[in-house]
C-alpha cells in the first residue's frame, strides 16, 4: 500500500473518531420530548443532560490532548473509542435519569479523548497537507454536529431514543479496527517527566460548573452566592495557572495573543446561537408545531445543509476578499436569521421553520470556517496545537451557555412565548457580534492605531 493510501485511511479512522462527539452531542435532541416523558423530568432536569456533556468535554478535551503526548496518541484514541462502546451498550439500560447521565459522562469523556488524540496523531504521521487536514477536521467536528437532529429524527422512529446508542456501534467497530490496522504504534519517550497540573483541573471543573449551575439556576432566581463563588474561582484560577509553566490552560497565550482571544470569544458567541437553535428546535417542532421527530429531523437538515454548503463557498470567498466583508456579511445574516424567529407562531408552516433555519446556517457556515481561518492566520506552526484544542473548548463554553439558556428560556415548556424570550437573549448577542467581527477583521494597522 503507498504512503498516500495509508495516509487517507488515517485521516478516515481520525474522522470517524471525530465526529463522535458532535454527534451524541446533537442527536439526542430529537429525543428529549421521550426521554422527559419516560422520566418523568422538568425542562431543567432534560436541560442536564445536554449541559452536563458540555462541562465534561469542556474539562476533559485539553486534559485528554495533554495526556495523549505522555501515554500515546494512539493509546489515548483507542481507550476513547472503548469508552464509548460501554456507554453506548449501557446507556439504553438505564433505568432513571441519574444512570443515563453516568453513561452520557462516560461517553463525554470518550469522545472528548477523539479529537486532540486525534489532531496527535495526523500532526504526528501525516506528511501531506497536515495543516489542511487538522482544519477540516476542526470544521468537520462543528458543522457534523447539525446533522445530528436530522441522524437522531430519522432513526428514533426504528427503535425509541435508546437508539441514538446503538447507532453509535457499527461505526466505533469501523473506527477502531482502522486504527489497529492503520495508526502505528505510538513511541513513548521513557526519558520525558511531566507533571499533572492536578489543582488547576480542579479549579477549572470547579468554576465551569459554578458557571453552569449559576446559568441553569436563572429560572427561578439569582443565586448570588454561586455567581459570588463561580467569579472567585474563575479569578483564582486565571492567578495560579498565569504563574505555572506547565498550566493545564496556558492562560499566558491568551494575554500575549489579544487577538487569538477575542478571535475565540467571537466563536463562542456564534455558537451559543447555532446551538441554541440545535438545542431548541427540534422539540418545538415536535411539542409546540405538532411534527414527529422524523419531520424534526427533516426540518432540522436546513440548518446543517446550508453551513456545509457554505463552508467551500466561504473558503473561496475569502482567499479572494480576505476575512473582513465574508465575516462582516455572516454577522449581519445572522442578525437576520435571529429577528426572523420573533416570525415563528403556533400556526407557522414547516417549510417557513426551515427557511429561518437555513439563514442562521449560511450564517454559521461562514463564522465557522472563518474564524478557524482566521485564527491560525495570527499564530506560527507550531501553535496550531494548542490553537486547535482551545477552539475546540470555546465550542463546548458555547454549547455550555446555549444549554443554559435553552434551560432558562423553556423552563415552563415549549411555546411561542417561551421562544420569544430565547429569541430577545440571541438578538443581544447578535449585534455583540458585529462590532467584535469588526474589530478581530481590522487591518494590522488599523488597530494598532485605535
Amino acid at each position: 500500500m503507498t504512503l498516500k493510501n495509508k495516509e487517507r485511511f488515517i485521516i478516515l479512522a481520525v474522522s470517524i473518531g471525530v465526529i463522535l462527539n458532535p454527534l451524541n452531542t446533537t442527536m439526542i435532541t430529537v429525543a428529549l420530548p421521550d426521554i422527559q416523558k419516560d422520566f418523568q423530568l422538568s425542562a431543567a432536569e432534560i436541560s442536564w443532560l445536554i449541559a452536563s456533556y458540555f462541562i465534561i468535554s469542556a474539562i476533559f478535551t485539553p486534559l485528554i490532548g495533554k495526556l495523549s503526548d505522555i501515554y500515546g496518541r494512539r493509546f489515548i484514541f483507542l481507550i476513547g473509542l472503548g469508552l464509548v462502546v460501554v456507554s453506548s451498550i449501557l446507556a439504553p439500560l438505564s433505568p432513571n435519569l441519574i444512570i443515563l447521565l453516568a453513561m452520557r459522562g462516560i461517553q463525554a469523556i470518550g469522545t472528548s479523548a477523539l479529537f486532540p488524540a486525534g489532531v496527535g496523531i495526523i500532526r504526528h504521521t501525516i506528511e501531506h497537507n497536515q495543516n489542511r487536514v487538522i482544519g477540516t477536521l476542526a470544521v468537520f467536528a462543528t458543522t457534523s454536529a447539525a446533522f445530528g437532529p436530522t441522524i437522531g429524527g430519522m432513526l428514533i422512529p426504528f427503535g425509541g431514543w435508546p437508539i441514538l446508542f446503538y447507532v453509535n456501534l457499527p461505526i466505533l467497530a469501523i473506527g477502531i479496527i482502522l486504527t489497529f490496522m492503520f495508526i502505528p504504534k505510538d513511541k513513548t519517550n521513557k526519558d520525558a517527566s511531566y507533571k499533572l497540573d492536578g489543582l488547576g483541573i480542579l479549579l477549572f471543573s470547579l468554576f465551569i460548573t459554578c458557571w453552569m449551575i449559576f446559568l441553569l439556576g436563572l429560572e427561578e432566581r439569582v443565586q448570588f452566592g454561586t455567581l459570588i463563588l463561580a467569579v472567585v474561582l474563575t479569578i483564582v484560577f486565571y492567578m495560579y495557572e498565569k504563574r505555572r509553566d506547565d498550566a493545564f490552560i496556558n492562560v499566558n497565550f491568551f494575554r500575549k495573543n489579544l487577538n487569538v482571544a477575542l478571535i475565540f470569544v467571537q466563536y463562542i458567541l456564534s455558537t451559543v446561537i447555532f446551538f441554541a437553535l440545535l438545542l431548541s428546535f427540534p422539540t418545538f417542532i415536535q411539542s409546540t408545531l405538532g411534527g414527529s421527530s422524523q419531520m424534526a429531523g427533516i426540518v432540522m437538515l436546513s440548518l446543517s445543509i446550508f453551513a456545509m454548503i457554505m463552508t467551500p463557498v466561504a473558503t473561496r470567498w475569502m482567499e479572494r476578499s480576505g476575512f473582513r466583508i465574508p465575516l462582516f456579511v455572516s454577522v449581519v445574516i445572522g442578525f437576520v436569521g435571529v429577528i426572523l424567529l420573533f416570525t415563528i407562531e403556533e400556526n407557522s408552516s414547516l417549510f417557513w421553520v426551515g427557511v429561518v433555519l437555513a439563514v442562521t446556517g449560511i450564517s454559521n457556515g461562514i463564522q465557522n470556517i472563518g474564524l478557524q481561518n482566521l485564527l491560525f492566520s495570527f499564530i506560527r506552526v507550531e501553535e496550531s496545537g494548542i490553537a486547535s484544542g482551545l477552539l475546540m473548548t470555546s465550542r463546548f463554553i458555547g454549547n455550555i451557555l446555549a444549554s443554559s439558556i435553552y434551560g432558562v428560556a423553556f423552563a415552563t415548556g415549549m411555546s411561542v412565548e417561551n421562544l420569544d424570550t430565547m429569541t430577545m437573549i440571541l438578538i443581544f448577542v447578535a449585534i455583540v457580534l458585529i462590532p467584535g467581527m469588526l474589530y478581530v477583521t481590522m487591518p494590522k494597522k488599523e488597530k494598532s492605531e485605535a
